[in-house]
């Protein structure tokens, strides 16, 4: 077990109602198209699947899937979609569970990589996706970039959404490289309004190339969203693809003296 937090029962019930709009076809697309792309013809793993949001339309365009999943509420939800003999989903943490054969494509979204609130477990599902990758395969995270430039000198907070629904802001610790996620969300018709939190470890793109180098990977691409864009100093997030390196064949020039004429 890692020491990302346990999503509840309650939680993955309401979660595909409260991320509809990233579950959309139109949002959707640009993402799977990306995925896909680098799938090809190959299999792909991703990690902390969820309720399915990208996994199923994925498979459902063709790509085979296979889903790591810490909370099995989260993994209920989605075996409600999908078949496991079509999509499989094994119960576990994404820093350590394996399951059998290899994949051209490891994929992690949403900024689900900061669920794993150590350094040490994050450098472990770098290495736990080249465990799992075919040479030439990619493991491909989606991540925000840490917004600290907003904070002025003594300020914790930031806002990340303020609308009528939800009020989204995070809280730093910036000598423990963390934060809190706080969100007050509007529950029902009575005006009343659900509080909940959660934790999370950010991590800087240069931080995440070095863990990517410790596990023998290569960084190939860098953009600041699925459509392509490119990344700069000023994005708030990143879509990064490392790729696995392919060993290179003898040359003829150095084959053994015994497959010489």
């Amino acid at each position: 077990m890692t020491s990302s937090e346990l999503w509840t029962r309650a939680t993955a019930d309401r979660y595909d109602t409260e991320e509809s709009e990233r579950s959309s076809a139109v949002f959707l697309a640009p993402t799977l198209a990306f995925l896909a792309g680098l799938a090809g013809d190959g299999r792909a793993l991703e990690f902390a699947i969820g309720t399915g949001r990208v996994g199923v339309p994925l498979r459902e365009r063709g790509v085979p899937v296979v889903g790591i999943e810490l909370s099995e509420h989260m993994a209920a939800v989605l075996r409600n979609k999908i078949d496991e003999e079509t999509l499989p989903v094994v119960l576990g943490d994404m820093a350590t569970t394996v399951v059998p054969g290899e994949f051209t494509l490891v994929y992690l979204v949403y900024n689900t990589l900061s669920n794993l609130l150590t350094q040490d477990e994050q450098v472990e599902c770098f290495r736990n996706a080249a465990r799992h990758l075919a040479p030439g395969g990619r493991f491909v995270i989606e991540l925000g970039v840490p917004p600290l430039r907003f904070l002025p000198p003594g300020q914790v907070a930031v806002p990340f959404d303020v609308s009528e629904r939800h009020l989204g802001f995070d809280t730093f610790d910036l000598a423990e490289q963390t934060l809190v996620s706080h969100h007050l969300t509007l529950d029902g018709t009575d005006g009343r309004y659900r509080r909940g939190s959660s934790r999370h470890r950010y991590a800087w793109p240069a931080e995440l190339d070095l863990m990517a180098r410790i596990a023998g990977l290569e960084r190939e691409r860098r953009v600041a969203d699925w459509d392509g864009t490119p990344f700069t100093e000023n994005s708030a997030q990143h879509v990064s693809v490392w790729r696995k390196p392919v060993e290179c064949a003898p040359s003829r020039s150095h084959r053994p003296d015994r497959d010489r004429a």
